[in-house]
C-alpha cells in the first residue's frame, strides 16, 4: 500500500524548509522529455494569507514525495487567487534558465564553440548560470558525451552579449536538431535523506530505452481514447528556416520534398542561429514533424508499479483512436515520448 503523498517547499537561496507538508489539492505533476515538466495544484487562500512565505513565486522550490521518494521537483512561478482557492503553477529545473541571460558574452569565456559537443555546451550554460551570486540552484548536469556537434571555424556557435542570449532558449535549441541529445529533470533524496538532489539527466543518442516487456492497449491500461487531430494548418512539406542577419544578409535554409500533396510551406524563425548547418538541421527536423499528420502525441495510461515509466522510454501502443474529423479508426503501433500516467482514483494525477 502506498504511503501518503506530501508536498514540501524550500527557499531557493537559503535552503531553509518553508513547509514539509503543504496541503495542496487537485495536484498534478510530472516530468517531460526535452522540457522542464510541470506541477499544478490548489491551496486555501487563508493559509497563504496567514503565512505568505510558504509560497513566494520565483524563489520557492517545491517537491512531491511519495513512498519516501521524491517524485518531482521544481520552482513555483505563479500563485494566484481564483475564487475560494489559490492556484499554484510550478515548472522543473530548466525553467529557471528562461529567467537568465548571458550578460558577459561567450558564457564568460567558455565560448565560442567550434565542432563542440552539444552536451558540453549544455553543461557550460548551467555552470555559467549558477556561477552568479544568488543564482546557484545546486543543479547537477550529467557528464554524458555525444557525437552531435555544433559550430564550424567559419560559423562558430556564439553567445554574443549584445544579443542578450536567453539561456533557456539556447539550452532547448541544443536538443532541437536531428540526432541531438535528450534531457529531462529529476529530483531525489541524497544518501542522508536530508537534502534533495536536483539533476538534469542527459541521454545520447536517446534518454530512455524501448520497453519490450510492456505495451499499452485501449480497454486494458489506456484510460481515455486518444484523439488524433488531422490538421492542414499544421502540415507542411516545405520548411524555410530563417536565421541571423538582416535584409539580404539574413541566413536561411530550406528543407522540401515532393510527395503528391498540395505544396504547403512554413517559416521557422530562428534569429539567433548563425550556422548554415544548424539552420539546415533545424529545418529538416521541423519538416519531418510537420509532414506527419495525425500523431498520437499523448495517451493517458493507468499507473502501475510493475510498469514504471520515465521520459524517453517507448513501448508499442495498440488501440482505437478518435480522429478529428472522421470516425473512430484503429491506431497503428506508436512510440509515445512521454504518456500521461495518472494514479488510481483519489490520488494526485502525475502528468
Amino acid at each position: 500500500m502506498s504511503s501518503p503523498l506530501r508536498v514540501l517547499t524550500q527557499h531557493a537561496v537559503t535552503g531553509d524548509w518553508l513547509s514539509k507538508a503543504l496541503p495542496l489539492s487537485d495536484l498534478e505533476y510530472g516530468p517531460e522529455l526535452d522540457g522542464p515538466g510541470a506541477l499544478s495544484g490548489k491551496l486555501s487562500p487563508r493559509l497563504i494569507a496567514t503565512n505568505p512565505s510558504l509560497l513566494d513565486p520565483g524563489t520557492t522550490l517545491i517537491y512531491v514525495e511519495q513512498d519516501g521518494q521524491l517524485r518531482w521537483g521544481g520552482l513555483v512561478w505563479d500563485a494566484r487567487a481564483e475564487g475560494d482557492t489559490y492556484s499554484i503553477e510550478a515548472a522543473g529545473w530548466t525553467s529557471y534558465l528562461q529567467k537568465r541571460f548571458d550578460i558577459h558574452g561567450q558564457l564568460n569565456g567558455r565560448g565560442p564553440y567550434t565542432h563542440a559537443d552539444r552536451c558540453t555546451i549544455m553543461r557550460d550554460i548551467w555552470d555559467y548560470a549558477q556561477s552568479a551570486a544568488d543564482g546557484d540552484l545546486g543543479v547537477t548536469v550529467d557528464s554524458t558525451t555525444s557525437k552531435s556537434t555544433i559550430g564550424t571555424p567559419a560559423q562558430r556557435y556564439d553567445f554574443s552579449w549584445w544579443e542578450w542570449p536567453n539561456l533557456g532558449d539556447r539550452f532547448d535549441d541544443l536538443v532541437s536538431a536531428e540526432a541531438a541529445p535528450q534531457y529531462t529533470c529529476t529530483t531525489y533524496w541524497n544518501t542522508a535523506r536530508d537534502a534533495p538532489i536536483r539533476r538534469v539527466r542527459i541521454g545520447y543518442p536517446r534518454l530512455g530505452t524501448r520497453r519490450t516487456d510492456i505495451s499499452f492497449a485501449s480497454g486494458v491500461n489506456i484510460i481515455d481514447p486518444p484523439t488524433v487531430p488531422l490538421s492542414g494548418d499544421e502540415y507542411a512539406q516545405v520548411v524555410i528556416a530563417s536565421g541571423a542577419g538582416d535584409g539580404s544578409a539574413k541566413r536561411r535554409a530550406i528543407s522540401a520534398v515532393r510527395n503528391g500533396r498540395l505544396r504547403l510551406e512554413h517559416v521557422l524563425d530562428l534569429p539567433h542561429i548563425k550556422g548554415n548547418d544548424e539552420l539546415a538541421s533545424r529545418a529538416s527536423a521541423e519538416r519531418a514533424w510537420r509532414q506527419t499528420m495525425g500523431n498520437v502525441e499523448e495517451i493517458t495510461v493507468r499507473d502501475h508499479p510493475a510498469a514504471p515509466w520515465n521520459p524517453g522510454r517507448s513501448a508499442t501502443t495498440y488501440g482505437y483512436v478518435s480522429t478529428t474529423p472522421g470516425p473512430t479508426t484503429p491506431a497503428g503501433a506508436a512510440s509515445p515520448a512521454g504518456p500521461t500516467a495518472p494514479t488510481p482514483p483519489a490520488a494526485p494525477r502525475p502528468r
